[in-house]
């Protein structure tokens, strides 16, 4: 997937449609001239459903569809015949994806399963017709029920990845090179900050025909949970992911230092993150001669509170241990 193709914000208005009219029919036919009433309900007005797709990655097929109508009920008729129901319209959405209230910011409910379906907007239930208002006193009623009117809503659509593995780490931290290398995603690598703006996902095989997701977010600065950088917009895209992978380049000035930044800024924004599982690979690590990472392996044997291994994405060093540690830690 190209980045211009991810698309994970949506604003939309969905409009449901409207219930039918009741009918006032009176029975007529021959030799009966006053058959009675007999008029029909309306139909119920179509609901705007939305519904998980396992087959979608991303939003863009929403991105241009900002107004979402379902069909009208049809009005009741004679011979208590029900006006035909509105046409029910469903739009497909990736797993992940959040619903709001674009005015209140209320979240309505998440899709988090393939075919699952919320309704968003009701559909106006059908009026009732005049043969349901008929008594001993009033025989021939000629009013009914009209139908409930439409709902009309705008919301806003979120997507947040669902991924085994989320990347964590500075721009420029190796990130995308690591997920170009262990997948066969094709993020923009280049040598500056703020290379990936949009996320990227990537199938990575393990062992025995098995695999995982991986995800590449843009690089989190510090201050991301305040809104600085691209970090608060994208930081709900690691919120499902079971393993956080942190990635530090290995020519950091303090690996311990910039772990507890970047761990500070996913607990700022939303503590519950500090219970997912953390690893962190060092990047980079071609850069270092055998004497420099033991002398390094000591430090962090001594500093870093959880397993780390070290890594090379261009020279292909380390990766078969990183996958090891991510799917046993997957299957645990």
């Amino acid at each position: 997937m190209t980045e211009g193709n991810f698309v994970d914000y949506v604003k939309m208005h969905v409009t449901s449609g409207k219930g039918g009219q009741g009918s006032t029919h009176l029975h007529r036919e021959k030799y009966l001239a006053k058959g009675g009433p007999d008029g029909g309900d309306g139909g119920r007005g179509g609901h705007v459903i939305l519904r998980g797709n396992s087959n979608l990655w991303t939003l863009i097929h929403l991105k241009f569809k900002r107004h979402i109508r379902a069909g009208h009920g049809g009005n009741g008729s004679s011979g208590r015949s029900t006006g035909a129901d509105g046409e029910d319209m469903y739009v497909e959405v990736p797993l992940g994806t959040v619903v709001r209230d674009t005015e209140t910011n209320e979240v309505l409910f998440e899709i988090t399963k393939d075919g699952e379906e919320k309704i968003v907007a009701q559909g106006g239930k059908g009026g009732r017709g005049n043969w349901h208002f008929k008594s001993s006193t009033n025989q021939t009623p000629r009013y009914a029920q009209p139908g409930i009117p439409m709902e009309q809503k705008d919301i806003t659509l979120e997507l947040k990845l669902l991924a085994d593995v989320g990347l964590v780490g500075f721009p420029n931290a190796g990130k995308s090179t690591l997920l170009s290398v262990i997948t066969s995603a094709k993020p923009k690598i280049a040598d500056y900050e703020f290379t990936t703006l949009k996320p990227n996902l990537g199938i990575v095989k393990h062992r025995d025909f098995q695999s995982f997701i991986m995800a590449d977010i843009p690089g989190i600065i510090e201050g991301a949970a305040e809104g600085k950088g691209l970090g608060y917009y994208f930081l709900r895209h690691i919120e499902r992911n079971s393993i956080l992978l942190f990635l530090i380049p290995a020519d950091a000035p303090d690996i311990k230092k910039q772990y507890d930044i970047l761990l500070d800024e996913l607990r700022r924004y939303n503590p519950e993150m500090l219970d997912k599982d953390r690893f962190i690979a060092i990047s980079k690590s071609d850069m270092l001669d055998d004497e420099l990472q033991a002398e390094l392996k000591v430090e962090l044997d001594n500093n870093l509170p959880i397993p780390y291994v070290f890594i090379s994405s261009v020279a292909q060093q380390g990766l078969m241990e990183l996958k090891d540690l991510l799917w046993q830690a997957l299957n645990n």
